[in-house]
């Protein structure tokens, strides 16, 4: 066991390093507890257990000192803290000790399944906010931008910025609400306005039982390449419109599909157990 007195001897040094497997296995074993210890202190960082971490890396550092000037008494007494201050902090912090340790395993993924996309998470919340709306026959209009900005009917609209939601969407298309009116435009995972207009097709060849929210979706579509889907108030019906092609009648189950198709990458790669281990 390592002990002050090893700190200063210059053969203890020497053996770490005496040769190539021993400097090796040394230099893992050093990294492994760096990788703990920067793993943990995310975890305890602005809790309560950060401030207990304080005042015993306190009393650590006066026992070094002690034993370093020979004040055998302080030292002792500062051995007697640490050793019972653990046992005593662990029955106080119980409580912060167990969230700490929920969250340290949320943070370390080594096995447990991985983390919804950012695309997935999406897809979730446009079909879960569809599956709600459809079939009470809320009405909506939702534009995800891609690559053509859509400033131009943004500046139409009021500014949100907010994360995407199945909530937020299906609260902002309820009926008689300041916001319901109009499109939502979608960029970069954020709801960037809501109450936006955007112009209408021109083509005469829309049915007349497609209301304004499927011209709006269908003129958006011919006019940039930004996905559009509708939500019927008069039928419930699901459509969506991209690149002039506009779909309606669609099941939810179709529905999910086209988003899959074109924001879910088809070939994810698998995270490695390294990766999942640091939380990534």
């Amino acid at each position: 066991m390592l002990n002050l007195n090893q700190l200063f001897d210059v053969g203890y040094w020497s053996s770490l390093i005496a040769s190539p497997w021993t400097a090796a296995l040394h230099l893992i074993d050093i990294s492994i507890v760096l990788y703990l210890i920067y793993n943990f202190s995310k975890a305890i960082a602005g809790t309560k257990i950060m401030t207990l971490i304080r005042g015993v890396f306190l009393f650590i550092v006066a026992q070094l000192v002690a034993s370093l000037l020979g004040l055998q008494t302080i030292s002792w007494l500062m051995n007697q803290v640490i050793t019972y201050g653990v046992i005593a902090a662990v029955i106080i912090f119980a409580p912060e000790l167990r969230s700490v340790l929920e969250k340290l395993g949320r943070t370390t993924q080594l096995f447990s399944s991985a983390n919804l996309s950012t695309e997935e998470s999406l897809v979730q919340a446009y079909v879960q906010a569809v599956a709600y709306m459809s079939p009470r026959k809320i009405g909506a209009l939702v534009a995800v931008e891609r690559a053509q900005t859509l400033q131009e009917y943004k500046s139409t609209g009021i500014p949100l910025d907010a994360d995407v939601s199945r909530e937020l969407l299906i609260n902002i298309f309820i009926p008689n609400t300041p916001l319901h009116d109009g499109a939502v435009i979608i960029k970069d995972e954020k709801v960037a306005v809501a109450c936006a207009y955007l112009p209408l097709t021109e083509s005469a060849g829309i049915s007349k039982e497609f209301g304004t929210r499927h011209r709006a979706a269908i003129g958006l579509s011919e006019a940039s390449d930004a996905f559009v889907f509708v939500v019927s108030e008069e039928t419930g019906g699901i459509s969506t419109a991209h690149n002039g092609i506009f779909r309606h009648n669609l099941s939810l189950e179709e529905f999910e599909q086209e988003l899959r198709d074109l924001f879910v990458p088809t070939v994810a790669a698998k995270k490695s157990w390294l990766r999942r281990l640091g939380g990534r």
